[in-house]
């Protein structure tokens, strides 16, 4: 009896520790997009000025924006930021729960025109546990909806964690 008892424990401790998790997909580890060479060429065309290109990014309970960099310069530049809407409401400054297309977040991955410029402060966010550069926002124009892939084609966005840094 004693032996039996043993081999099902052992039996049960091997079926548990063989178990295995699997992190939930949020979509293709590919986000789509262009070549890296594309990107590169479409990043030295950029139009330059008093502006910077912004790219949401949106991870749940969490009160950083997304990336922003200078136009022409890589992604591996930009900065992940805190927006400062005393001026200017971001565009999905909406309900959490609101409907498809007018919730909170429903631009994550749009590419943006920013204008506006960094306090010099940084900003604690919590949730992240992290420190970033204040910026305030002036004004913002859509880009594009579906830009593809941010700082390599192999980016993967889950949305409970900060995945992507350049």
């Amino acid at each position: 009896m004693r032996t039996s008892f043993s081999a099902v424990v052992f039996c049960v401790g091997l079926l548990i520790t063989s178990c295995e998790t699997t992190p939930p997909s949020y979509g293709p580890a590919n986000m789509g997009g262009p070549s890296i060479a594309v990107r590169k060429a479409q990043i030295g065309a950029e139009e330059t000025g008093d502006f910077y290109i912004g790219r949401r990014y949106y991870v749940k309970r969490t009160w950083f924006w997304g990336y922003l960099r200078k136009p022409g310069q890589s992604w591996s530049r930009a900065n992940l930021v805190v927006f400062n809407q005393n001026q200017t409401r971001t565009v999905d400054n909406l309900p959490q729960n609101g409907p498809p297309g007018a919730h909170h977040a429903y631009d994550h991955n749009y590419e943006y025109r920013i204008w506006g410029h960094y306090t010099g402060q940084d900003v604690y966010e919590p949730n992240s546990n992290l420190f970033l550069p204040e910026f305030k926002l002036a004004n913002y124009e859509l880009l594009k909806r579906t830009p593809g892939w941010l700082f390599h084609p192999n980016d993967h966005y889950d949305p409970h964690r900060l995945t992507l840094n350049p």
